[in-house]
């Protein structure tokens, strides 16, 4: 093994050892930023816990992020490739949720770490605006190496990764001049008629001219070891400290003018790199730019604009929130973070009590105690916060006792912030998060949880509404399919249905096996065009048709055709594809008569699964008037015959033929294998991740010859 796929020398854990490979990354891919995420074993959840060339608070909105969420590393993990981002514009155009948190120029890409025995995380690297916008292949080897790397380490340790609450910051090396020449650096710079003053990447003024301090109008020794925007009130808008922002994410030049009162305008020019930023301080003869910001009159302190971007992020994933198992994965994962709670509980108005809908952080039995208390409870303050409109924060037990002495021995909780759910004026519910220490809330924390208990409220009322919705509409869908498939001599039986799962969409998909008589069966498959509760109304008319024609012994082409008709009758616009199979066990032969739908494989014992050449005839409501042909084909025992719907094999960029010869592949793999864990098999193979774009209907038929 070559030396530069071993642990880095010195490396006293595992944690050090892939913190300096993504430094080693860093720096060998020319990017400014860096960080390491990993997916935590309990959770499919994404931890931030190595991050090179920004700050942790930076970091704050992506500490923890589900595999589920709209960002390139979920996607590079998912789809197990490296995704690119070559701008700003089209961060807007892809992920515009993560553009709207990160309005900077800069390039990205995200990297999978793909082991030998799991997937292990991702890799997410950042580069200044003016890097070339396309990855050389030269580039993707180098990343996809360190990958590799990062991935075999991660193999080839004993224990897992600790996941610390907090990524840890790996320094990247930056070339540092001798000390000596230090001090006539200083000199230089004080000689010069315009000030200037390095911060760190935290912000944080580290030098600073006396000329620098005198335009800014306080001593040199009163802003060191400060933020600008902190120590200066005429520095104090979120507008200045997101120029820094800009600075350290994009690694580009900002320049911005501000106005230190009463009448002297000083332009700033910050230049970064991965060690800090550096500040030319220049006075200006008059503002070049728009008007100037209102004169700070603020009652109290505005939230630092970190707060403000994570305010956007949360924000927006609420917004993107469908069910509530999504929203209680969102509190648990991205806001209970975000605040550094411990705990939450999302309770529902309903019928004039507050039924918990979801937990984190608490056991089964204080919930069971605290499920459906009345809204004029006494117990905690979740009903009286309802009724007031007005959260209460507490910041330790005894703050709770004064008014509620029995909250604080439920849960062993030390801090809590009560949020009211209201649209309206409509009460709609609770949120509670909690601490498991004292914790004192911020005037921002307050604000900006008082700002998100509003978006809670509404992402709670529509997944509410949406989940009652989709439990009707799925039991529309169960109630038209088969729910269980008669048992026959002879014939080995399997299927499954896996709908889109799109909004409350009903699929048209069908499958059924009819016992026709002693020895003879009827195994059909069909899809109805479109997805709505028309679809699933005529997919349930032409199963019935179809049960009806073949149990009164209609022959396969005279079963569609009938069918056909009774479309035309019916006068609907949606059309069908369908294939229905004739069995005669006995005789050991299969007739098809087929309209317009996918051919069905056959895989006789012994020998390859292929495609069956089955003659079809048109889509099911075109023409009254047409035929459908017949095919025969024998079905010896061990023959194993699938048939399915066209969600299995026409997948969005890919050719069919192709993926229906997989298909076969599939199938001859599953030689013997039991048919339940055959037809999972095959369902993986074309939905790995467990997402699909369009219904899918299979029906797996084994002859046993024992008929």
């Amino acid at each position: 093994m070559s030396g530069g796929n071993q642990p880095p020398r010195g490396a006293g854990s595992l944690e050090d050892a892939l913190g300096a490979a993504l430094a080693d990354t860093v720096r060998g891919s020319g990017a400014s930023i860096g960080g390491l995420y990993l997916i935590e074993e309990t959770e499919p959840v994404l931890r931030l816990v190595a991050l090179c060339g920004l700050p942790v608070a930076f970091s704050a909105p992506w500490q923890r992020l589900p595999l589920t969420a709209p960002v390139p590393v979920t996607d590079a993990i998912h789809d197990d490739t490296l995704v690119s981002i070559g701008s700003q514009d089209e961060m807007a155009r892809r992920y515009p949720r993560a553009a709207a948190v990160l309005p900077y120029p800069f390039a990205l890409a995200a990297v999978p770490l793909t082991g030998v025995r799991r997937r292990w995380g991702g890799i997410v690297l950042m580069w200044p605006a003016a890097r070339p916008r396309e990855v050389t292949s030269r580039e993707r080897g180098h990343l996809a190496s360190s990958a590799r790397r990062m991935a075999r380490l991660l193999d080839d340790a004993t224990r897992p990764p600790t996941l610390p609450d907090q990524p840890r910051i790996v320094p990247v090396e930056a070339a540092h001049h001798p000390v000596q020449t230090g001090l006539a650096a200083a000199d230089y710079l004080e000689r010069l008629p315009e000030g200037a003053l390095a911060l760190d990447l935290e912000g944080r003024v580290t030098f600073v001219t006396a000329t620098a301090a005198r335009l800014m109008g306080r001593h040199a020794d009163r802003l060191l070891g400060t933020r600008p925007w902190q120590s200066l009130s005429w520095l104090d808008d979120p507008v200045y400290e997101d120029h820094y922002r800009t600075a350290v994410l994009s690694r580009a030049p900002v320049s911005f003018t501000a106005l230190r009162p009463p009448d002297q305008w000083l332009t700033f020019q910050l230049h970064p790199d991965t060690s800090g930023i550096s500040v030319r301080v220049v006075p200006t003869a008059e503002r070049t730019e728009g008007p100037p910001p209102p004169a700070p009159a603020r009652a109290a302190a505005a939230a630092p604009t970190g707060r403000l971007y994570q305010l956007v992020h949360l924000a927006a994933a609420l917004t993107e929130t469908v069910t509530v198992h999504d929203l209680v994965a969102l509190l648990a994962h991205q806001i209970l973070p975000a605040f550094r709670a411990q705990g939450m509980v999302l309770s529902a108005a309903d019928a004039g009590r507050l039924k918990i809908t979801g937990y984190h952080g608490y056991p089964d039995e204080v919930m069971e105690r605290l499920d459906a208390l009345s809204l004029d409870t006494d117990l905690t303050p979740a009903g009286q916060v309802l009724a007031s409109g007005a959260p209460a924060f507490f910041a330790d037990p005894a703050e709770l006792a004064g008014t509620y002495p029995r909250a604080p021995q439920i849960s062993g909780k030390q801090a809590w912030a009560f949020l009211p759910l209201i649209i309206s004026g409509r009460p709609v519910g609770c949120c509670i998060l909690s601490y498991d220490h004292p914790h004192t809330f911020t005037a921002d924390e307050r604000a900006v949880l008082t700002s998100l208990s509003g978006l809670i409220a509404q992402a709670l009322d529509r997944a509410r509404l949406y989940d009652a919705q989709h439990r009707l509409v799925h039991e529309l869908q169960r109630a038209l399919l088969p729910r269980a498939l008669p048992r026959l001599p002879g014939l080995q039986v399997a299927a499954r249905y896996l709908p889109t799962g799109h909004g409350l969409e009903v699929g048209g998909d069908f499958f059924d096996l009819l016992r026709l008589g002693r020895s003879t069966a009827a195994a059909v498959i069909g899809d109805v065009e479109g997805h709505s509760i028309a679809s699933a109304a005529l997919m349930g008319q032409v199963r019935t048709a179809i049960h009806a024609h073949a149990t009164a012994g209609a022959a396969p082409d005279q079963v569609l055709a009938r069918t056909n008709r009774l479309l035309g009758d019916l006068d609907s616009e949606l059309l069908v594809s369908c294939l229905y199979v004739h069995l005669d066990l006995a005789r050991r032969e299969a007739a098809f008569a087929s309209a317009g739908h996918v051919p069905p494989l056959l895989r006789p014992a012994g020998r390859p699964a292929g495609v069956l050449d089955v003659e079809p005839g048109p889509l099911l409501g075109i023409d009254t008037a047409v035929h459908y042909p017949v095919t025969s084909a024998p079905l010896l025992p061990g023959a194993t015959l699938a048939l399915y719907t066209d969600g299995l094999v026409e997948l969005p960029g890919t050719d069919a033929t192709r993926t229906t010869s997989d298909l076969a592949g599939h199938l001859d793999a599953g030689d013997g294998q039991d048919l339940e864990r055959l037809i999972d098999r095959l369902v993986r193979h074309t939905a790995p991740t467990g997402r699909h774009t369009d219904d899918i209907a299979v029906l797996l038929l084994r002859a046993d010859g024992t008929a």
